[in-house]
């Protein structure tokens, strides 16, 4: 397992433009409890492709995570727009539904 992790981070830093890199060296890392380096990621991963609206989900997630509620909101808000710019309608829905349960649990969370 710790390999895997070992190897995503390697093909990270390898190519320092590879969305997909980054976005699955978050996956392993979040997946692992590692939530900060899953942020960065994340965020990284974005940053390279500000299209990657599965990113957000993932990173919004990671932030919810790690208790930085507003932060995870303004994710959300922002994957949301971009989602809707590119038609991927699930990725979308879904975190309009976690901004409402962000909203309501924690009463965070930008206007759409």
């Amino acid at each position: 397992m710790e390999d895997r992790l070992q190897r995503l981070r390697d093909l990270a830093a390898a190519d320092p433009d590879d969305a997909l890199a980054r976005f699955l060296l978050g996956r392993e890392a979040a997946a692992r409890g590692l939530l900060e380096e899953a942020r960065d990621a994340f965020a990284a991963a974005v940053e390279r492709d500000p299209k990657y609206s599965a990113a957000y989900r993932h990173w919004g997630n990671a932030l919810e995570q790690l208790g930085c509620w507003a932060e995870a909101a303004a994710v959300y808000a922002r994957g949301v727009r971009v989602a809707e710019r590119t038609g991927d309608l699930q990725a979308g829905k879904e975190m309009k539904a976690f901004l409402k349960r962000l909203e309501r649990d924690r009463g965070v969370g930008p206007d759409l």
